[in-house]
Order: structure tokens, then C-alpha cells, then sequence
């Protein structure tokens, strides 16, 4: 017996020895290719970059998992409690591995004969989630629990659990907490009630069948399991869990603007941050970026452009359906249009199906419902023809002449039957632009860009021309060639001849014979008068004058990076800019004589709210306060008695200048009060020309009044400053000298001092006759 004893203890020690020689030697064998679980301690997910407008209001996000990071302060008590319940209520009293929860998944492995039940603690899934792979093999149980030991180890509870609660995924796109709070209750994770989160808990199993907004009943089914784990547990009371089973739930996701408002503006600040920080730091760094972007006038700039492109098309008349249709098609477009009856508001742009055409109207489908669009929306549907304007041609007083069966159009909803069905739909005939257009607008005291935008639809063309299109200002230059003008003698009186002038280059026996857009000449002009009419070939003469040297030196310093050759061309605006350096280079004269650099991004944070970048006013020296103060007052008399006189509307002082290029490709405004630049851009991509009249002053003046208009309530009736160094005197209209009582009309305007005229005019023009002296005259080697 004492020997069957021995044997047997011999033996029992044998096994005992051989269990835990084979558990070290697992152990061993397992921890050979451990990944290192320190750097946890460093822990960094892909966070969401969020960009903030002026105001505060978020403008939108860039994300490659929607995630935001919050730590446990920031979360409602109520998250973590939920979540230990439903996933590890031993959390806070295990070493990172909980055998009996290992236990009761290895029975239930057992009898099912396949993997079913992991046992994993709240540690084990964060090793799983950021250090192993998500295979169900007892090789990776065995890692992950020695990682997990080892983990607990290393970081505190606390800070393993704050890792969990961000990096795990709970469906509809979301993951953490913060961002599962903000997609099914539309508010931060702060703010959870327990009966939120305990829905938000029941998630993580199967974030896909407990999904609320898809499986209703399966959810409650989960959050009652947490619920119930809860107070089973004494973490809450039956009060409370009463109170939270019976409380009304409303699903709701927070507004997310992304790419619906400010998308022009919102897609410069990703391309800028990519630029400095790079894609990754971009989609995953969790940035903060505080933008200049104010949305009042982002929106409404996006408006007035849309509203100006889209009465710019309707100009050239009718371009024809979208498309066009045989009857066998029909059903097959409406089908694909789906409930578009449904939730078309006025104002909105559908598209509809034409089938039956009478001179009065056209009768349409759209999903559902039936409509009719009266000839009266048609007016101005005439056929293109670029050489002649709307007003000379006859509108439209027939249907049949602009659509016939088949055809979709698009239609601006202009009344839609009530919710109790009363009523009828009202439609107006649309057309969507080709041509595209660009509005900027500066701050001039910060350089804040409070609006950009790019084009007619961000979701058609990405391309930014606010910002990426470099087209000819023509006239819009003006103002620099006449800054320049003035440091080289001239003065707002000063008289130069509006007369015909031809430049021959005898290398290539080529001529150049500018004209006037008016194609006229107005003889002996003052400088004010000239710019105020636009008129091009007095430019020509006094840029001529002070060389074009001068004149590229003065657009370097006021900002504009323009490629200039040194041609007297140039002087009419053919150097290619963009719309925003264009208003940079108008700040100067906005400023008083100092240019400033747009800013659009202001400030960056990283994820954890420390500043990474600032971006303070950038002012720089251009011109003098005197010369600034004379070039604001001639753009202010451009407003008040030559082509910008639109802006008048306004009803304080404001200084302008319109821009039109050959045969009508381009048109600008650019116009300034001392506290906003804005300019305005139209043009077709192709450079194509846009028709009769599509000037400056029709096709982008009107667009920036109509912003403007929208805007300026936020600003102070200031007039530009007159520095010291400046005096007013009253001159003849006619020839610059002293108004006298022979002055028919005269200007009061400002001059530097000593550059006063001192003779009293006669009334006669100083360069009275010289007209008529012929084209010969003038004659120049080019």
C-alpha cells in the first residue's frame, strides 16, 4: 500500500511537473513574436479633423473612421458603468484575464465544437482591437491573454478602459462613444441619459443586428440585457431602471455639413492642411482647424453667384433639354427619379419628363405626379445667338418653339400642393449654367477670407476658381496702372487725349489698334473721368508714359502674382490672375496704403486641444496712405458716375471697378468699402465668349451687389480716410485747371500736396482740336 502510494505520488508529481513545464513552455512559445503592447501607452486612433467656421459653427469633416476622442470625465457616468456591464462587470477586480469567464467559453466552445464564446475581458479586447489579429484560434487566446496581463501592468485601468471606449466600433459608421452618440442621438456623449447608454452598450457584440435605426426591437432587446446586468449588480436601482425602460427614445444623428454648405471653402482648408500636414495627420490626426470662413456670407455668396450664372445663361437663351427621350423609355426615367414628388420644396431644381406640348404650356411627370409649365416661364427661351443681347430679341410667347415630347428639363418648383393635397404644382422652365464664376471677399483690416467661392456646383466641378483659375482682369487692372500713375506726376485731373492710337512692331510688320469697348473717343479726358468710363486708350497712353516697368513694379508690391512680360497690353489686364490675389492686391487700397495676406485657415489644434498652428494678420508696406486715399476716390467716382454705377444701391461709399476682356471671355467686379473686398469672376472654363453685353458690369457687377446687399448691414457707412498730405480742390470737368465761373461742370477731388492745380480754368479743354489731327498723330513703334 505505502508502495501503490509512493508510485502514485511519484506519478502525480510527474504530471504536475509536466503541466507546468508544458505551460511554461507555452508561455515561452507563445511569447516569442509578442507584439510591443507599450506602445499603447501612446495610444493614437484615426480621429476625426474637424474644421470650424468663425462663429464656432463646425463646417464639416475629414475622416477615414468616424471617431472623436473623449475621455472618461468628458463621457456621462452612465456610458462606462453601462459598458462594464454588458462586457466585463469584473473589469475593475481582474489582472486583465478573468478565468471563469474563460471557463464558461471554453465548456460552451466545447459543446457547440466550434469557436462561439471568446471570455474576453475588456483588456483582451483592446489587445485584440490594436495588437493581434481578429482570428478565433487558442494560439491568439493564449497572446492576447499574457499581452493583457502584461498590459494591465503597464497602464491603469482607468486608461485601458478610456482606450476601449474610443476605439471601439458600434455601427452606422461610428466609432467610440462620442461619435455612436452624436449618429443615433444627436448629442455629445456627455449628455447620454442611461437609457441611451445602455442602447449605445448592447452594441458592440453585433453592431449591425442592434442597430436601432434598422432592428428596433433587437436593440430594446439589448439595452433591457444591460439594463438588467446593471442592476443585478446593485449599479443602479429599480426606480432608475424602470425609469429608463419606459423612457422615449429619439433616434437622431447630428447635422454633419460636410460638402453641403461651404463646400468650395471647406475643400481650400483640406487641400491646405494636406499640403502642410500631410493625408494621414488630415483623415486621422483628429485636428481642430478654426477657418476665417463666416457662413452668413458664405451662403450668401454662394447664392447671389448661383442666382447670377443661372440669369447669365437664361441671357443666351435656350440651349436645349437635358435630354431626350423615346416613349419606351419613359417609365423607366420616372422610375429612376423615385419619390421626387415627395420631397421637392419651392425653390428646389427637378428634373421632369415632357409629354405633351400645346403654344400655351407643356404638360410633365415627375415620379407620381402630373404638372403643367405655362409659356409664361419661358420667355426668355429663345434661340442661342451670341451676337445679340435679350432685350433684342422678342421673348418667347410659344411652347412649341422650346420643348416638345420627350424631352427632360429641369424646373424650378415654384408652388407644390399642401399636405392636405389642395393645391397645385406651379413650375418654372430652368436651365442649368455651363458657364462658371468665382466670388471672393477679404476682410482687409485681418486678411480674414469670410467667403469663397468656386464655381456654379461643387458636386459638378471641384475646380476652385476663386483660387486655381487664372484669367485676364482686363479693366479691373486699371486701378494699378493709375496708382502707379500717380507717383510719377499725374493727379486725378490730369488730362490725357482718349483718340485713336496704332502700334506697329516693323520685326513682324504686325499692328495693334486698340480701342474703347464703346468704340468712340471721347478726345481730352481727365484721369478720373477715364477710369470712371473705362476707357482703354488712355491707359495705354499713361502707362506708356511711365513704362510698363513701373507698372509691374506697382502690381509686385501691392501682392499680385501676375506673369508680366513687360508689353503695354498688360496695362488693359491680359496678365493672368486669380480672383482671391486679386482682392489681396485691392486690400492695399482698402487699407490705406498696406496690402495683407488672405488667411484662410487661423488656427490648428491637435487631438488633445494643444495649438499646433497660428496664423496672425499679415500686413505688408505698398503704397503711401496719399496714394491709397487718390486711387479709392477714383474708384469710388467709378461707382458714382461710370460702369460700376450698380453699386450705388448701396447707399454708402464704395469703390469699384469692372473688368471686361476681348469679345466678352471674361468679366470682373471688384469693390471695396474700408471694411470688406469682395471680387466677382464669370467666364466659361473654355474661354469662350459669352455674348453681347456679358460685361463686367451686367454679369459680374450684378452678382456682387446682390451679395453685397445681402451682407452689409454688418458693416458701418465709413468712408475711406483722408490721410494728412491730402487737400480737395474743386477743378474744371473739362481740363483739370481751377473751376472758375467759366466751368460749365467741374470735380471736387483730392491731390497730394503741391500737386494742386494753381491756374483758373477758362472753360476751353487744354488740349481742345488735337483730336482732329488724325490717326497719323499718334502713330508709335510698338
Amino acid at each position: 500500500m505505502k508502495k501503490a502510494f509512493i508510485a502514485l505520488a511519484i506519478v502525480s508529481s510527474l504530471l504536475i511537473l509536466c503541466v507546468i513545464g508544458g505551460g511554461i513552455g507555452l508561455y515561452f512559445w507563445a511569447s516569442r513574436d509578442l507584439p510591443n503592447y507599450q506602445k499603447l501607452s501612446d495610444y493614437r486612433p484615426p480621429l476625426v479633423t474637424t474644421v470650424y467656421a468663425r462663429s464656432g459653427q463646425v463646417m464639416g469633416y475629414f475622416y477615414r473612421e468616424k471617431r472623436f476622442l473623449a475621455t472618461l470625465p468628458e463621457m456621462s457616468p452612465w456610458v462606462p458603468r453601462a459598458f462594464l456591464a454588458a462586457e466585463d462587470a469584473g473589469f475593475y477586480q481582474h489582472d486583465g484575464v478573468d478565468p471563469m469567464a474563460i471557463v464558461r467559453a471554453f465548456i460552451r466552445n466545447l459543446s457547440a465544437g466550434e469557436i462561439k464564446q471568446g471570455g474576453s475581458t475588456i483588456t483582451q479586447q483592446v489587445i485584440k482591437r490594436l495588437l493581434l489579429s481578429s482570428e478565433k484560434s487558442y494560439q491568439r487566446k493564449i497572446k492576447e491573454a499574457i499581452l493583457a496581463y502584461r498590459l494591465e501592468r503597464y497602464l491603469t485601468k482607468d486608461e485601458i478602459l478610456t482606450i476601449y471606449l474610443n476605439q471601439i466600433y458600434l455601427g452606422a459608421g461610428a466609432y467610440g462613444v462620442e461619435a455612436a452618440a452624436r449618429t443615433f442621438f444627436g448629442k455629445h456623449v456627455d449628455a447620454l441619459t442611461l437609457a441611451e447608454a445602455a442602447m449605445i452598450a448592447g452594441l458592440p457584440q453585433a453592431p449591425t443586428r442592434y442597430n436601432p435605426y434598422t432592428n428596433w426591437e433587437a436593440a430594446k432587446g439589448r439595452q433591457r440585457y444591460v439594463l438588467d446586468q446593471m442592476m443585478q449588480r446593485g449599479w443602479i436601482t429599480q426606480a432608475q431602471y424602470d425609469e429608463a425602460l419606459a423612457e422615449e427614445l429619439v433616434l437622431s444623428s447630428m447635422d454633419d455639413f460636410s460638402w453641403k454648405k461651404g463646400a468650395w471653402y471647406l475643400e481650400e482648408v483640406r487641400r491646405w492642411l494636406v499640403d502642410r500636414y500631410g493625408e494621414a495627420a488630415v483623415y486621422e490626426g483628429g485636428l481642430h482647424v478654426w477657418s476665417a470662413c463666416d457662413m452668413e456670407h458664405q451662403l450668401e455668396a454662394e447664392d447671389a453667384l448661383r442666382d447670377g450664372l443661372v440669369a447669365s445663361t437664361r441671357r443666351r437663351g435656350w440651349a436645349g433639354p437635358a435630354e431626350h427621350l423615346n416613349p419606351g423609355e419613359y417609365e423607366t426615367f420616372l422610375h429612376s427619379r423615385g419619390n421626387v414628388a415627395e420631397t421637392a420644396e419651392v425653390g428646389d431644381w427637378i428634373q421632369v419628363l415632357v409629354t405633351k406640348v400645346q403654344p400655351q404650356g407643356a404638360e410633365v411627370r415627375f415620379g407620381a405626379a402630373s404638372a403643367r409649365i405655362d409659356v409664361a416661364t419661358m420667355h426668355w427661351a429663345r434661340v442661342q445667338d451670341l451676337r445679340r443681347a435679350t432685350e433684342e430679341v422678342a421673348a418667347v410667347r410659344d411652347a412649341t418653339l422650346v420643348v416638345k415630347p420627350g424631352d427632360v428639363v429641369w424646373v424650378e418648383v415654384v408652388e407644390r400642393p399642401g399636405e392636405d393635397g389642395v393645391g397645385t404644382w406651379k413650375l418654372a422652365l430652368q436651365q442649368q449654367p455651363d458657364i462658371e464664376g468665382a466670388l471672393a471677399s477679404v476682410l482687409p483690416e485681418t486678411g480674414e477670407v469670410v467667403a469663397l467661392v468656386g464655381g456654379f456646383s461643387f458636386n459638378r466641378s471641384h475646380f476652385n476658381r476663386a483660387t486655381q483659375a487664372r484669367r485676364q482682369p482686363g479693366s479691373a487692372f486699371k486701378p494699378i496702372v493709375y496708382s502707379a500713375a500717380l507717383d510719377k506726376g499725374f493727379t486725378l485731373a490730369s488730362v490725357v487725349m482718349d483718340a485713336p492710337i496704332v502700334f506697329t512692331d516693323h520685326t513682324t510688320q504686325q499692328t495693334w489698334k486698340p480701342e474703347n469697348y464703346e468704340a468712340n473717343f471721347q478726345g481730352p479726358t481727365l484721369l478720373v473721368t477715364a477710369l470712371a468710363k473705362s476707357r482703354n486708350l488712355v491707359t495705354i497712353r499713361v502707362a506708356q508714359r511711365i513704362g510698363m516697368a513701373s507698372v509691374a513694379e506697382r502690381a509686385r508690391e501691392l501682392g499680385l502674382q501676375a506673369n508680366f512680360q513687360g508689353n503695354l497690353s498688360e496695362s488693359l489686364g491680359v496678365a493672368e490672375v486669380t480672383p482671391l490675389n486679386l482682392a489681396q492686391a485691392y486690400t492695399v487700397f482698402a487699407r490705406g496704403g498696406t496690402g495683407i495676406v488672405p488667411r484662410l485657415v487661423l488656427r490648428v489644434a491637435d487631438a488633445w486641444g494643444q495649438d499646433i498652428y497660428e496664423n496672425p494678420p499679415e500686413p505688408y508696406e505698398a503704397v503711401s496712405p496719399q496714394n491709397a486715399y487718390l486711387v479709392s476716390s477714383m474708384m469710388k467716382e467709378v461707382v458714382r458716375s461710370g460702369t460700376g454705377a450698380r453699386a450705388r444701391v448701396l447707399n454708402r461709399p464704395v469703390a469699384g471697378k469692372t473688368g471686361t476682356t476681348n469679345e466678352e471671355r471674361d468679366a470682373w467686379f471688384v469693390g471695396f468699402t474700408p471694411h470688406l473686398v469682395s471680387v466677382v469672376y464669370v467666364g466659361f472654363d473654355d474661354n469662350r465668349p459669352m455674348g453681347k453685353f456679358e460685361t463686367g458690369s451686367r454679369a459680374a457687377l450684378s452678382i456682387w451687389v446682390d451679395y453685397r446687399q445681402r451682407v452689409e448691414s454688418q458693416f458701418p457707412p465709413d468712408d475711406f480716410p483722408q490721410p494728412p498730405g491730402v487737400g480737395m480742390v474743386r477743378v474744371d470737368a473739362k481740363n483739370g485747371l481751377l473751376a472758375g465761373p467759366a466751368s460749365d461742370e467741374s470735380f471736387f477731388l483730392p491731390f497730394m500736396a503741391g500737386t494742386e492745380p494753381t491756374q483758373v480754368s477758362s472753360g476751353v479743354s487744354s488740349l481742345e482740336g488735337e483730336q482732329s489731327q488724325g490717326e497719323d498723330l499718334f502713330r508709335q513703334v510698338f
